[in-house]
């Protein structure tokens, strides 16, 4: 057998520092912008909330020509 057949081929040290520092930086990035999109998220919901809340309201003044009372 030649050298070449039973040479064992694989990554160098290198190249997996390499893979791990660019799936780090990646990871950098996105955790931020999940963040900040779960943010905006929760707020659309509490508009859209007090939106609907406002129309019931004037719904119930606009039937009763009062507002509720709790």
């Amino acid at each position: 057998m030649s050298k070449r057949a039973c040479a064992v081929s694989g990554f160098t040290l290198i190249e997996l520092l390499i893979v791990v520092a660019v799936i780090g930086i990646l990871i950098a990035v996105v955790i931020p912008n999940y963040r900040y999109s779960q943010t905006r998220s929760c707020n659309a919901a509490a508009i859209t909330d007090l939106v609907n809340f406002r129309s019931q309201m004037e719904s119930c003044y606009s039937d009763q020509r009062s507002y509720p009372t709790f």
